[in-house]
């Protein structure tokens, strides 16, 4: 879709509110519909190109934080990287707020997991000003990585991560109720293994015998704990081949649900220009979220 293209939605939500209101609804936000347009739409030019920008700045200032912790490295050039990290901080900052004006209900963004991921990888540096030489909070630096995340933002990854989303949060429950079985089934195995053996072979308890259940189902299999009886072994056999069909379970169960979310209809490529959600249907004229038009 290019830049001066809409959905056909748009046309008929013109025709509903009349175009001479449109035209002046757009002429008195035209500064904050070309931003929105270039910060969180993918599908236009200048939305790619601002993407591709930002996706090699949060990819510099990755290597910027891993070179710096790198203590031989760090000696050289740590004022360099210094300079390097409140520059990258300035511009993430800027970013941060230009995406907070382009919307008409930024608290939406703020509290949206994507805008957490932006806040939180702010707070270390401007921590550090108040905190200068409070070494542990070091430690926070490496929240920016989650940056990485917006490598989704993307166009060309956006429909297919909304398309896996679907399918995982259709397969909570089942995966749930499976989880739930499987920890009914390693109770009942380590109790019964701390039945059958001795307390000298590691058995020493039920928790114990529990860990050793959960370890052999899963066919991790340390070899912390083993048992030695005949009759231990042969449980444990069992809780082998048990391990081996367990697995393939979620695998079916996910398999299954993205089938599902295959069938479901094309979603709007449009963000919401009130609170910047995405996801909705191919024909919506309104957030699904907050109720907003989705063309202004």
């Amino acid at each position: 879709m290019g830049k001066g293209e809409r959905p056909r939605a748009r046309l008929d939500h013109i025709k509903e509110i009349g175009p001479d209101a449109c035209l002046t609804m757009e002429k008195k936000n035209d500064w904050r519909l070309r931003l929105h347009e270039v910060i969180y739409e993918s599908n236009t030019r200048a939305g790619k190109a601002f993407d591709v920008g930002l996706l090699f700045a949060i990819f510099t200032s990755i290597i910027v934080v891993m070179l710096d912790s790198v203590q031989s490295i760090h000696r050289h050039y740590g004022k360099l990287f210094l300079y390097a990290e409140w520059a990258f901080t300035g511009l993430f900052t800027i970013e941060y707020i230009l995406r907070l004006i382009s919307i008409r209900r930024p608290w939406k963004y703020v509290f949206s997991p994507l805008g957490l991921i932006d806040l939180i990888a702010l707070i270390p540096s401007y921590l550090s000003i108040f905190f200068v030489g409070a070494q542990s909070l070091l430690v926070f630096r490496a929240l920016r990585l989650l940056r990485v995340f917006r490598i989704f933002k993307l166009g060309e990854f956006l429909t297919e991560i909304r398309f896996l989303q679907q399918a995982l949060r259709g397969s909570v429950r089942k995966i749930s109720i499976f989880l739930l079985t499987v920890l009914t089934l390693t109770v009942i195995l380590g109790s019964v293994m701390y039945l059958v053996e001795e307390k000298e072979n590691g058995f020493s308890n039920i928790p114990e015998s529990i860990y050793w259940a959960v370890v052999t189902i899963t066919t991790v299999g340390y070899g912390d704990i083993s048992p030695v009886t005949p009759l231990g072994k042969f449980v444990a056999s069992i809780v082998m081949l048990t391990g081996y069909a367990i697995i393939a379970v979620p695998t079916g169960i996910i398999t299954h649900d993205i089938a599902v979310a295959a069938r479901k209809k094309q979603e709007l490529p449009e963000t919401c220009p009130a609170c910047a959600s995405e996801g909705h249907d191919s024909d919506a004229l309104f957030c699904k979220y907050c109720g907003s038009s989705l063309f202004r």
